[in-house]
């Protein structure tokens, strides 16, 4: 590399754009072998990226990160067998690529066809995580796009390990090896000239905190996808069965704290105030979870008193916010103010309360009788997915292979003129 980064991101760019010239061409057959020989590499070469990984570890243990930041960062054997998983099952599913979205024959005898297409070379920006590396390649693969990873200098040596690894088994499948490219994470300016690169790379995609997102969204000439943070709620409604929703409460909130479709919010009708509210603290707290509640909350025992700044948080550890709501429409008005947009469940047996729910909520996914962990692309049967959008134009949600792609018309004539 030079001692340019601009220059650096602009060679790189260059790379994924001739690989990406190819990839557009590339048959499913071809591609699901290449993701195949990427997850047979990953167990195969499993020590190299599990030494790489635990040197990140200890980097970050050793500079008192966090324990819920280093459970992002920390790779095991089962882990990586998900990330193997993960590229078999984008392998299995159908190719976006030639998809037609629509189509017609005009009266004039046109025949017009709507078509899936590659965006061409996706740039990401991460944080941690570094299984995301080996997500974001398989479905940018998949979907026939070259993809520019830049993630946190705090997993440096796992995605330097891992990239070398994906690179090699796309290679040796006869597919370009530069459609799966590291940027350098040494250095804060790469990230700046991955945000300016318009015209080189088609989107931008960042996947982290707050304070990344925000600053990609603000600072990028490239086209962003805002993927979002998650300030995820769940209300127990009055109808709910209540040993159905302590179920539910715990498995979202304690099932994996450090993940963004973790609970963070916990309502509660005022209905259940004697007979829920004690029972659902008692388990949380039980289960090492510090409850952060309003004034009513807040009486029982153990309970921090919480203000405006708690309910908003999200918190990525044994922590959650709790509130008690008159009713449904209170319970809406609570998200509404203070949700991030990305997950809220309603537990309940009362249909209509359900539905009103479902119509009222405005985030990315929301979810009757269910933990909110269910928003995530390998549960809903998307594959591994590239990230979670928060924002409403061109994607929403999960993101899987439909979501990397773009749509051009293709209109066929016999001599037609206007």
């Amino acid at each position: 590399m030079s001692t340019d980064p601009a220059t650096d991101v602009r060679d790189l760019a260059l790379r994924a754009r001739e690989a990406s010239y190819e990839l557009a061409l590339a048959t499913r057959a071809a591609k699901d072998a290449a993701l195949h020989a990427m997850a047979d590499a990953l167990l195969g070469r499993r020590s190299e990226v599990l030494a790489a990984n635990a040197d990140d570890v200890a980097r970050a243990e050793d500079g008192g990160t966090p324990a819920n930041v280093v459970d992002r960062l920390r790779l095991d054997d089962d882990r990586l067998a998900a990330m193997a998983q993960g590229l078999r099952d984008v392998a299995a599913l159908p190719d976006p690529v030639g998809e037609v979205v629509r189509g017609s024959t005009l009266a004039n005898g046109l025949e017009l066809r709507q078509v899936r297409v590659p965006f061409g070379v996706v740039g990401m920006i991460y944080e941690a995580r570094p299984n995301v590396t080996a997500d974001a390649a398989g479905i940018c693969l998949k979907s026939g796009n070259a993809v520019l990873l830049r993630g946190s200098s705090s997993a440096s040596a796992s995605n330097t390990a891992i990239v070398a690894v994906l690179r090699d088994a796309i290679g040796s499948a006869g597919l370009p090896a530069d459609a799966v490219l590291r940027v350098p994470a040494d250095t804060r300016e790469t990230v700046t000239a991955l945000m300016r690169a318009r015209g080189l790379v088609d989107v931008l995609i960042p996947r982290g905190g707050a304070g990344l997102i925000q600053s990609v969204v603000d600072g990028s000439t490239v086209p962003v996808i805002e993927t979002g943070v998650g300030n995820c709620h769940v209300y127990v409604d009055a109808g709910a069965d209540l040993d159905q929703a302590l179920a539910v409460v715990l498995n979202a909130k304690t099932h994996r704290t450090s993940v963004c479709n973790a609970a963070e919010s916990l309502l509660v009708h005022a209905d259940l105030v004697d007979t829920f509210l004690p029972r659902v603290v008692t388990a949380l707290q039980e289960a090492g979870v510090t409850v952060h509640g309003d004034d009513t909350v807040a009486r029982l025992p153990g309970v921090e008193r919480a203000d405006d700044d708690d309910h908003a948080r999200e918190y990525l550890s044994l922590d959650i916010s709790a509130a008690v709501v008159p009713d449904l429409d209170a319970a809406v008005a609570h998200i509404r103010r203070f949700s991030s947009g990305h997950t809220e469940a309603i537990l309940t047996r009362d249909q209509g309360a359900a539905r009103r729910f479902v119509a009222a909520v405005d985030s990315a996914a929301v979810l009757v009788n269910a933990s909110t962990r269910f928003t995530d692309g390998g549960e809903l049967g998307f594959g591994a997915e590239i990230g979670i959008s928060t924002q409403k134009l061109h994607a929403r949600g999960p993101m899987g292979l439909p979501e990397m792609t773009s749509t051009k018309y293709v209109v066929t004539g016999d001599g037609h003129v206007r």
